[in-house]
């Protein structure tokens, strides 16, 4: 679990590709303080595990669902990419709850100055847009926004200056690809939602059953 608050950005130091699938390696400072094998990292907010690591560097696969589900495909030597160590259970959680499991890919539209913020709209997938509210949550790179405003495929958000500075985003235009990971608890509250109407309609459809039976003898 992450928070999608970006702790530094790292450099990509090479990719590897085979087919589906791609070993990343990448230079780190703060990520890498008490690293272990096996450990998990946030990489432009998909969660990916450490396999080999040195003094500034560690190395990550990406399996092929992971690649034709992110933009971490785009990845080349050199780009900056968004680093957040696992959460412990003692942190503060300055974000929101993040799973580093990426729900689709946007495509930036407009990166507008607005004030003291700058407001950028993404298009995506509409049907990742039934987990976004307007001040509901988001994760863009792994990084946690809020949600400024939304349409039925497209979203908006605004970020100060130091996030900017800080992330990814800064080096982002219009036309390039973000990681976005929707609202947890909005997908859990559409499971249970599911499963009540289901319960409710088998319910429904047992009761029929009994009476249709009943109304024809087959109780007493």
């Amino acid at each position: 679990m992450f928070t999608g608050i970006v702790e530094e950005l790292g450099t990509v130091k090479s990719v590897m590709t085979s087919r589906q699938s791609a070993k990343l390696s990448i230079t780190a400072d703060i990520t890498l303080q008490n690293v272990k094998l096996g450990d998990s990292i946030a990489v432009n907010g998909v969660c990916l595990t450490v396999t080999e690591h040195g003094r500034n560097w560690f190395s990550a696969d990406v399996m092929p669902e992971t690649m034709n589900r992110t933009a971490l495909g785009d990845l080349t030597n050199g780009r900056k990419v968004n680093l957040e160590r696992a959460l412990r259970l003692s942190d503060r959680l300055g974000g929101h709850i993040v799973s580093g499991h990426i729900d689709g890919v946007g495509i930036i539209q407009s990166k507008q100055p607005l004030d003291n913020a700058i407001l950028i709209t993404l298009q995506t997938d509409s049907r990742l847009l039934r987990y976004v509210v307007n001040k509901g949550s988001v994760a863009l790179d792994g990084i946690s926004l809020t949600v400024v405003d939304c349409g039925k495929d497209w979203l908006s958000v605004s970020i100060i200056p130091h996030t900017l500075s800080a992330t990814t985003l800064h080096f982002k235009s219009v036309g390039d690809k973000v990681n976005i990971e929707t609202d947890m608890m909005a997908k859990y509250a559409e499971k249970l939602l599911d499963l009540a109407q289901s319960a409710d309609v088998q319910t429904k459809s047992e009761t029929l059953s009994r009476n249709f039976l009943a109304a024809h003898g087959f109780f007493d």
